[in-house]
């Protein structure tokens, strides 16, 4: 059986609609806490395929989070070994960090909400990405941060206020900025666990959710195909 190992930093953004996809693969999958983890002790390249999720840290913040220095060298090793890795917000900017590119907070605001992508230059490189491009599609994007591509990186997904959205490192690696693992329901713990973030940022919280009642189900669709794509890309299966 293979396996995948989920790194979280935050319980309640989880894999989401992705668990169900890797089981349907036959992936077992361990999960571990960021914030805890003793990542000196992990074999970086152990697992088949990992996971990192999204938090509302800063790459950058490494003084306040020391632990980000290691998960940053875990990521590093299996990028150098060329071993499946895809990251999710934070986690695509802890992979474009690992991949030597700069992580800094954006100047456009803070993205949340449901918004669609648009194709970068390189999305037809990604045949996943077709079903994320869908017209009338909406993802939920939530970050205040943003990157630069890692040198060599395949652009394939962009915002009007965050033109790299998600890229690709040759058939290895894979960073998304928004949430495709999101479901609706399960959208109730993020505003508990953001509410000081959404007030902030001046987030009304009875409208977004509206918004992911209305475009929560499309996604969780598009998502399903994507994710048994983005396995065959990431070539983890047939």
């Amino acid at each position: 059986m293979r396996k995948a190992l989920a790194i979280t930093h935050v319980a309640f953004e989880d894999l989401g609609s992705l668990g169900p996809a890797l089981a349907e693969a036959g992936f077992s999958v361990d999960t571990i806490d960021a914030c805890t983890a003793a990542f000196r002790g992990i074999d970086p390249l152990q697992a088949d395929l990992l996971v990192v999720l999204g938090g509302p840290v800063g790459v950058y913040e490494t003084k306040q989070y020391p632990f980000l220095l290691d998960e940053i060298a875990l990521i590093r090793a299996r990028l150098d070994a060329r071993r499946a890795t895809l990251g999710i917000c934070l986690g695509a900017q802890l992979i474009a960090a690992a991949a030597g590119a700069r992580v800094y907070p954006g100047t456009r605001g803070k993205e949340i909400g449901w918004l669609p992508i648009q194709a970068a230059r390189d999305s037809a490189r990604f045949a996943a990405f077709a079903a994320l491009l869908e017209p009338g599609l909406r993802l939920l994007h939530w970050h205040g941060d943003t990157f630069d591509l890692p040198a060599g990186a395949d652009h394939l997904a962009s915002t009007e206020a965050y033109p790299n959205q998600a890229f690709a490192l040759c058939r290895h690696a894979l960073g998304l900025q928004f949430h495709p693992e999101v479901r609706a329901a399960a959208l109730e713990r993020w505003y508990v666990g953001h509410a000081g973030e959404l007030a902030q940022a001046g987030i009304d919280v009875p409208d977004l959710r509206a918004q992911s009642r209305d475009y929560g189900p499309a996604l969780e669709r598009a998502a399903a195909l994507f994710w048994r794509n983005c396995l065959a890309d990431l070539r983890l299966i047939d």
